[in-house]
């Protein structure tokens, strides 16, 4: 028997909005770990003293890892709360970061990635189902505004990582003040979360579940067009500041700024876009918003310089702002399969961006150069465009 979503129509209670801003801290964490280790990648790759592709072949273990572990969250979920396994699993990313800076080779490196990148694909999908618990207790739309919240957490990484290169700060004490200070913020926003069980907010439904030709061709297509956000998203976080550095001629400090580009504007994009998408529908913001990243993507890779690239990111970052949590939340909401299921599928497609990101560009720039790899976000946008279609322009 599935269970169907209830929508609330009381005002949400003491409780409710404790464990809005429980959740969303998570989400915060959950952005701000990893993002603390992105702007160092110029010198880890220069310590390594790795080729492009090498490197994208070191990163692509964190796609790897999150692909294998993604289909065991809900089994995790479904055994220990999604509470718990969120604010756990974002303690577990912190101290898996602090083994980087001992990586002595890149096959070390790309084990510690495979590990974090495992780890977070656990937590992503834990702390979408918590989000999602709150939103039917609110009973109108506030996903957008978490993802928002994640972005604000990356942006703050990516600031953190930044400043620490600039000021030469060790790796290894780096991301050892990261671990502690996040580790304890998830274990203080757990005991806010919400308890009982995960089906709490839904009621039964009578509709035996079913994975139809129609559900999986609909989460096929969602799942595409949640790898596109990734990509899109992987493009600034894994090569920007590599791009900036090696092809624009850009100090560390400004390097890791491609990211917090990407990130600031996706965060802007992602906490109005709740509002964004009542009005005008998740089909038409996602097909504008892949068109403008497409655009802003290719002038800026036309025309190299530093300010343009920053301005393409960040055009990259909001066209895409919205993307990734209209896709989870269709697919949470398609009918008649096994409550989560949707939501778990979709989660572990959108890794297949993160995947197939790295090593493609890291190959396409060792061929030609960075800036023709940098052009996935490009064919991200054209791909988005056409998908759309099965997002619908109404609220829901």
């Amino acid at each position: 028997m599935t269970k169907t979503a209830v929508t609330m129509t009381a005002a949400p209670t003491r409780q409710d909005r404790a464990a809005r801003i429980a959740v969303a801290v998570l989400f915060l964490t959950n952005g701000a770990v990893f993002f603390n280790v992105v702007p160092r990648y110029p010198q880890i790759k220069a310590e390594l003293g790795l080729s492009n592709a090498l490197l994208g072949a070191a990163l692509v273990a964190y796609p790897i890892g999150a692909l294998l572990a993604g289909l065991l969250a809900g089994a995790a979920i479904r055994r220990w709360g999604s509470a718990r396994v969120a604010a756990h699993g974002i303690v577990a990313t912190t101290l898996a970061t602090l083994t980087i800076p001992f990586a002595p080779h890149w096959l070390l490196f790309g084990a510690a990635l495979f590990v974090v990148g495992a780890l977070d694909s656990v937590v992503d999908v834990a702390q979408n189902a918590h989000g999602l618990r709150v939103q039917r207790r609110y009973g109108r739309s506030i996903v957008n505004s978490l993802h928002g919240v994640w972005s604000i957490g990356a942006v703050l990484g990516g600031l953190m990582g930044s400043a620490a290169a600039g000021l030469h700060l060790p790796l290894a004490a780096h991301l050892t003040i990261s671990a502690v200070l996040f580790g304890t913020v998830a274990l203080v926003a757990y005991r806010y979360l919400l308890p009982g069980p995960e089906d709490a907010e839904r009621v039964p439904d009578s509709a035996r579940p079913s994975f139809s030709g129609a559900a999986v061709r609909m989460l096929a297509a969602l799942g595409v067009l949640a790898a596109c956000g990734a990509l899109v998203e992987d493009a600034g976080a894994s090569w920007g500041a590599v791009y900036l550095s090696d092809e624009l001629h850009a100090g560390a400090a400004t390097a890791g700024l491609a990211v917090v580009a990407l990130q600031v504007a996706m965060t802007l994009g992602r906490l109005t876009g709740d509002r964004v998408v009542d009005r005008f529908g998740q089909r038409t913001v996602a097909r504008a918003g892949a068109a403008l990243a497409a655009a802003g993507m290719g002038t800026a890779l036309a025309v190299p310089s530093v300010p343009a690239t920053l301005a393409g990111f960040a055009l990259a970052g909001l066209g895409v702002a919205t993307l990734v949590p209209a896709a989870m939340h269709a697919a949470d909401e398609l009918p008649g399969l096994p409550a989560g299921s949707g939501l778990t599928i979709v989660s572990w497609l959108l890794r297949g961006g993160f995947l197939l990101s790295p090593p493609l560009v890291g190959v396409v720039a060792d061929l030609t150069s960075l800036r023709a790899g940098l052009l996935t976000v490009v064919v991200a946008g054209v791909v988005t465009v056409v998908l759309a279609r099965v997002l619908v322009n109404r609220r829901g």
